[in-house]
C-alpha cells in the first residue's frame, strides 16, 4: 500500500508522486485510487488502488541506481534486428517492464540508430515516449529539474556521437 507522497513508476507512462487517495464511483462501482500527479506536463493519472501489482507499479529508484542507469546510457547499443518491425515490437516489450534499464536500453539504442541511420516517424515517437519515461523518473530519483536531466542526456549522446565519428 502507498501513501501520499510516495513516488512511485507507472509502468508506460513515467514516474510521478502519488498526491491523493480517493473513492470513486464508476459505474456503480465504489473503488479506491491513487491520484498520481506525473512531474512532465502536469498530468494526473487515477491507479486503482487493487490493481497495482498487475499493472505493475513500483516506487521510484534510488540515486544510486539513477547513476547506474547514466552508466548504461553511456555504453554502446546492444544488437539489434534489422527488420524494424520486429525491433519496433521488441522495443514495446521493454518499455511495457517498465523496468528503467530496459526503458534506458530502449533510449540508448533508437538514440545512436538515429544518429547513425535515422529512425521511422513510429520509433521517433517511441524514442520521444520512452525519454520522457525516463527523465520522468530520474528527475525524482536524483531530485532535478526536468532541462538538467533533458541536457545531461543530451550532453552524454553528444558525447557518444563524437565518440563513433573519431
Amino acid at each position: 500500500m502507498y501513501k501520499i507522497g510516495d513516488k512511485v513508476v507507472y509502468p508506460n507512462h513515467g514516474a510521478g508522486t502519488i498526491v491523493s487517495i480517493e473513492t470513486k464511483t464508476i459505474l456503480d462501482e465504489k473503488k479506491e485510487y491513487y491520484i498520481m500527479k506525473l512531474p512532465i506536463g502536469e498530468m494526473k493519472v487515477m491507479i486503482p488502488v487493487e490493481k497495482v501489482d498487475e499493472i505493475g507499479i513500483r516506487r521510484v529508484i534510488d540515486e544510486q541506481t539513477a547513476d547506474e542507469v547514466f552508466d548504461l546510457l553511456r555504453g554502446d547499443k546492444s544488437k539489434m534486428s534489422q527488420n524494424w518491425n520486429r525491433r519496433y515490437r521488441a522495443n514495446m516489450e521493454k518499455l511495457k517492464t517498465g523496468d528503467i534499464f530496459e526503458v534506458g536500453e530502449v533510449v540508448r539504442n533508437l538514440t545512436i540508430r538515429d544518429q547513425e541511420k535515422g529512425l521511422s516517424t513510429g520509433e521517433k515517437k517511441m524514442l520521444s515516449n520512452a525519454r520522457q519515461i525516463l527523465i520522468s523518473e530520474l528527475v525524482l530519483a536524483k531530485d532535478m529539474s526536468k532541462e538538467d536531466i533533458q541536457e545531461k542526456l543530451d550532453k552524454l549522446f553528444a558525447e557518444h556521437e563524437e565518440d563513433n565519428e573519431e
